[in-house]
């Protein structure tokens, strides 16, 4: 093609059949999609998913409740204060008593006034975040706001990661997972709109340790307050209590998997396996303790105590009268991890499937419009020109949709406005090139001319026009939420794709064009 270089053609060409290719999808009833598309091929070729706001689905406000979360950790610091008094040199222990969170603070009381400093010493090596107030003899320990303000933090994102995870294994496509405010998470499900299973799913902190049988001391001595400090009584799944070492044996974070399994008697079970440390710590306690029983403790219920029979190297199992269902549940929420505190539902709104169908209709309905006024003013003013820069407004859409199909993109509301701005200004770009061009024909070039030099003059403004509104793209991606990001995408997308077609394409069917009619005047 005169004047046109070979690679670019083949370029547009590559380019424009992939970009019809990967949007033919979203023209398809999902009903057609599945029945007709094999499944290895929906795996890469695929529709856009819809948002909440298209298809409908549950909203839920989760928020992380920190108080249960200080409580367990001032529960974890009280382990620790107990070692670290209870030492092998009899000399160097410390002796206390009334060792108990309250208020959310941890008490203390130490019998020897001599060995205060050193057990305040000691408090403080546990946890540098600690404030430790004294009065009447007791030390009141409790986290400093510094601190607190980087458990939260970490509690939220660690409760973000789990909660995509738990999801993600349901089987729940494109769920929206947000952090709101400092303690709360918003989670929206497309498509899900009965969220009763995954408020059950999400109610469950699967926290998970192994903790070995106290059988030392009865339910008797329990009940007239004889434990030791170093076990507690437990609820047992089954029904009554239980006395457990305080000391865990393995964690649950060592887990590496869990799965539905079934036993000698086909009765369903959980089968699971621990990373390499835990393996070790495991094989180690079952080794140490053959015919002692071993508690498995699920947020904090004892849910099965079976006697250790031999060293366990390999997977375990966990019993307990489950149902497939149950068992698949734990399963479920022993490979996703335990949360770090109890998640609350404050929030929940169902959005309608049919709502979603009338929010589709009014956006193809704004991008229609917009797009046959835009058609219709471009061949008004520019006659053939303006048709192929509607040609290459055609493509721009196609390729719009390609892009966020194949890369697994959801299309909200917000999106097919930032789609219909994208139409209404795709087509600037052109304008700019065929106001270079008239400028060059008033001059009496020649059509080859007016060709190359418009598009060349006009190409600075055009980048320049378009990187800006890309940093608007991104600042809208990186600083806002929700809406705004769906917004963000299709128009950052939009700003590439529009760079492309109106340079690129247009000027190829300019060019064939050109080569075909070979033209003496170029007017517009």
């Amino acid at each position: 093609m005169f004047g046109y270089p070979k690679w670019r053609a083949w370029t547009v060409i590559i380019v424009s059949v992939l970009g019809l290719f990967f949007a033919v999808p979203n023209f398809m009833s999902a009903s057609y999609y599945k029945e007709h598309v094999p499944a290895g091929m929906q795996r890469w070729w695929r529709p856009m998913t819809l948002g909440l706001d298209l298809q409908g689905g549950s909203h839920l406000l989760l928020e992380v409740k920190m108080d249960d979360l200080v409580k367990d950790s001032l529960g974890t610091l009280a382990d620790g204060v107990r070692s670290a008094f209870s030492t092998e040199k009899i000399t160097d222990k410390i002796k206390y008593k009334d060792l108990l969170v309250k208020d959310g603070v941890l008490q203390v009381k130490i019998l020897d006034a001599s060995k205060k400093a050193d057990a305040k010493k000691r408090i403080s090596d546990l946890d540098k975040g600690l404030n430790i107030e004294e009065k009447d003899g007791y030390f009141f320990i409790s986290y400093s706001d510094e601190a607190l303000t980087e458990m939260r933090a970490k509690a939220v994102a660690q409760s973000i990661e789990i909660v995509r995870r738990r999801i993600d294994d349901m089987g729940t496509k494109e769920p929206s997972i947000q952090q709101q405010g400092e303690d709360r998470i918003v989670l929206q499900l497309p498509g899900v709109q009965n969220p009763e299973e995954v408020k059950s799913l999400l109610g469950k902190t699967a926290k998970m340790t192994f903790h070995l049988v106290d059988e030392e001391t009865s339910l008797a001595d329990a009940q007239r307050g004889k434990i030791p400090q170093s076990s507690v009584r437990m609820p047992n799944k089954e029904g009554g209590y239980i006395i457990i070492k305080r000391a865990v044996s393995v964690g649950g974070d060592q887990l590496e998997s869990a799965k539905l399994a079934y036993d000698e008697n086909r009765q369903p079970v959980v089968s699971f396996a621990f990373k390499n440390q835990g393996a070790r710590r495991f094989a180690e306690t079952t080794r140490d303790n053959i015919g002692r029983r071993l508690a498995i403790v699920l947020d904090g219920e004892v849910i099965s105590a079976p006697v250790i029979k031999s060293e366990i190297k390999g997977p375990g199992t966990i019993s307990g009268n489950f149902t497939i269902e149950s068992a698949e549940e734990l399963a479920l929420l022993l490979r996703s991890g335990a949360l770090p505190a109890p998640l609350e539902v404050v929030e929940e709104r169902t959005v309608g499937a049919g709502l979603g169908e009338d929010s589709i209709k009014a956006g193809m309905y704004a991008c229609l419009i917009g797009a046959v006024l835009v058609f219709a003013f471009m061949l008004w003013v520019y006659g053939w020109f303006g048709m192929f820069a509607n040609v290459a407004l055609a493509i721009n859409v196609f390729l719009i949709f390609s892009i966020l199909s194949a890369f697994g993109a959801t299309l909200t509301l917000p999106g097919l406005a930032g789609i219909a701005l994208t139409i209404g200004m795709a087509v600037d770009a052109n304008v700019l090139i065929y106001a270079r061009m008239r400028e060059e024909a008033a001059l009496g070039r020649s059509p080859l001319q007016v060709i190359n030099t418009g598009f060349d003059n006009a190409f600075t403004a055009i980048v320049d026009s378009q990187i800006t509104t890309f940093f608007a793209a991104v600042v809208l991606f990186f600083m806002g939420a929700g809406p705004v990001k769906g917004f963000s995408v299709t128009l950052g997308v939009g700003v590439f794709t529009s760079l492309f077609t109106a340079i690129l394409i247009t000027k190829f069917l300019i060019m064939i064009w050109y080569t075909l009619t070979k033209p003496k005047t170029i007017n517009l």
